[in-house]
């Protein structure tokens, strides 16, 4: 269904005001529950989307990732899914306080039952930050909202990769931020599928192992995997890397292969 932005949820949502990319993008969050950090920036800044694209958001919360997508490409179309119905009213809001009524919009619904906006195939574009940890091996936080944005529920992570695929056209981007123990289940899920699959570390400084790792493919194609370079996300002293600040900071674009 699609959201109401005129409701207005901190009326019984504790929330904050917040920014992203240096100030070019308002967010309001939630007080408690999942709260944005550099996923979804990253996320955003990796998706090569072109001016005239259509991309779809899944799961996207109150909208960080899609904002910032639309702040960087002037001309794109994003349509987020989001199952809260506090959280998409959100990022409804959210859409609506960056002036960004005529390209973004935001549908409530379960990507295991898709509401009817979201027509198979009709994407360039899909990116996804998905819940990061399996319910078996979890232990979920006892606030709900943060427990649904990490661990999974009743969709599993090969359900939002075979959800992603089938809303996007053929050949087609889909772009993902995920844990890098999770690589292999990304793969097993993509077999067959999609090709031309990129791996980007996240690496937390130099020399340390990489935790989060970029995940691109092109729906229906045969080429074969890229592990790239990857991005250093800190320096020694733990200020973000000059590549970092770019990209978390001014909105540069973050290619995953040169």
């Amino acid at each position: 269904m699609s959201i109401d932005a005129s409701v207005n949820v901190a009326d019984r949502v504790a929330t904050s005001d917040d920014t992203l990319l240096g100030g070019r993008v308002k967010l309001r969050q939630p007080l408690e529950g999942y709260r944005v950090a550099i996923d979804p920036v990253i996320l955003a800044a990796a998706v090569p989307a072109g001016a005239q694209d259509g991309v779809l958001d899944i799961g996207c919360g109150t909208g960080a990732a899609s904002l910032c997508l639309a702040a960087r490409v002037s001309g794109c179309h994003v349509v987020g899914l989001e199952r809260d119905p506090d959280v998409a009213r959100l990022a409804a809001e959210n859409i609506a306080r960056n002036d960004f009524g005529a390209r973004l919009s935001v549908v409530e619904g379960d990507l295991l039952a898709p509401p009817a906006p979201l027509a198979p195939g009709s994407f360039t574009q899909v990116m996804a930050n998905p819940p990061f940890l399996e319910a078996a091996r979890a232990s979920a936080s006892p606030v709900t909202a943060r427990a649904a944005a990490a661990v999974e529920s009743e969709a599993t992570l090969a359900d939002w990769i075979d959800f992603a695929l089938v809303m996007l056209r053929d050949k087609g981007t889909l772009t993902m931020i995920h844990r890098a123990d999770r690589l292999g289940d990304l793969l097993a899920a993509l077999n067959g599928r999609a090709g031309g699959i990129i791996v980007f570390p996240l690496w937390p400084g130099e020399g340390k192992p990489a935790k989060r790792i970029l995940l691109q493919a092109k729906k229906g194609s045969a080429a074969p995997l890229t592990f790239a370079q990857g991005l250093v996300l800190h320096r020694a002293d733990g200020r973000n890397s000059e590549a970092a600040e770019a990209t978390l900071r001014h909105g540069a674009a973050l290619p995953l292969v040169s």
